[in-house]
């Protein structure tokens, strides 16, 4: 019996297809311009805040509790 702390498969795997996509080449290339933000170039600064937003839509996926089930697996409302 599970415990209701998976998280849902549907979403890691949209997750990981939109990490996949934010970090391909014609989304990055977006970012590699002559501009500084609080100094730095806006590339890095990009893709860390991309890297950073990942990591916490996956720990709030993993916080997520799925929705009771009965003894038959149904959702219970």
């Amino acid at each position: 019996m599970s415990s209701g702390r998976e998280p849902r498969p549907r979403l890691l795997i949209a997750l990981c297809a939109a990490g996949f996509v934010l970090f391909n080449f014609p989304l990055v290339i977006v970012w590699d311009k002559d501009v500084t933000v609080f100094g730095l170039p806006m590339l890095p600064v990009a893709l860390f805040v991309i890297w950073g937003g990942l990591i916490l839509a996956l720990a709030a996926a993993m916080e997520r509790r799925a929705p009771p089930r009965d003894e038959d697996g149904r959702e219970r409302r």
